[in-house]
């Protein structure tokens, strides 16, 4: 059984990949930051709706240490997905060092040392998957927006660079971009500000995490054999 490690799983979008995981016949390891019971309730959904047990490991991906650890613990991987990730909304001017510099350590540097350690064992052994969960703002950026547009728009250089230097050990690096996407992260947005998302999507409908955990599965997979370094926009359109 393939192993897929899913950072930031405790809930969202990364709960949904792992589910997604898991159907397709993965065995999940659900990292967490904060959230033991979300990430405990996840597992044992896992277990009971696809009969595949899962590990649940606490782990501050920002943390190089942390990340080696737990690198240590869980072994060589087949599938990496650089989910973990935070955003906020701030004037530029109201951006300060500890903001951009706590954005920054989650959502670039995270991926780049969880990326570091699992290649060690997927250069070893010439296979593997590696899939980094960016943004539609990294590649168009937001107003209001702008650590978080800059950290995502990273990540997309980092998927490229790295799918052309690991290519010829049989390793593939690939992006995905969603877009407006119903999870926790929306739950402070009113009425009209949803409705005016939705409107601004041509396809009507805001997204949800299975749209995403979707594409991340078939990016891991064989029919995507031929596929890296690039970005998958799964936005409904709003950024074409």
């Amino acid at each position: 059984m393939k192993t897929v490690l899913i950072t930031g799983a405790s809930r969202g979008i990364g709960a949904a990949i792992a589910e997604a995981f898991a159907e397709a016949g993965y065995f999940p390891i659900i990292n967490y930051t904060k959230n033991y019971s979300a990430a405990q309730a996840l597992s044992q959904k896992i277990q009971d709706k696809f009969n595949i047990n899962s590990t649940v490991y606490k782990c501050d991906v920002s943390d190089s240490e942390a990340v080696r650890k737990m690198f240590e613990e869980i072994g060589d991987i087949d599938v990496l997905v650089n989910n973990a990730g935070i955003s906020q909304q701030k004037l530029f001017t109201d951006i300060t060092d500890e903001d951009w510099r706590k954005m920054m350590s989650v959502n670039l540097d995270g991926m780049f040392y969880c990326s570091r350690e699992a290649l060690k064992g997927m250069t070893k052994r010439k296979s593997g998957s590696i899939i980094n969960i960016s943004s539609m703002w990294g590649e168009v950026g937001a107003s209001c927006e702008v650590h978080y547009s800059a950290s995502k728009s990273a990540v997309i250089g980092l998927t490229k660079a790295l799918a052309k230097e690991v290519a010829p050990s049989n390793i593939r690096v690939n992006c995905i971009a969603p877009g407006v996407i119903d999870t926790d992260m929306m739950k402070d947005f009113d009425d009209e500000t949803r409705n005016s998302l939705i409107e601004e999507t041509p396809l009507l409908r805001l997204g949800k995490p299975e749209d995403i955990a979707n594409a991340a599965v078939f990016l891991a997979g064989e029919k995507a054999s031929f596929i890296t370094g690039q970005v998958l926009s799964v936005n409904g359109g709003f950024v074409i």
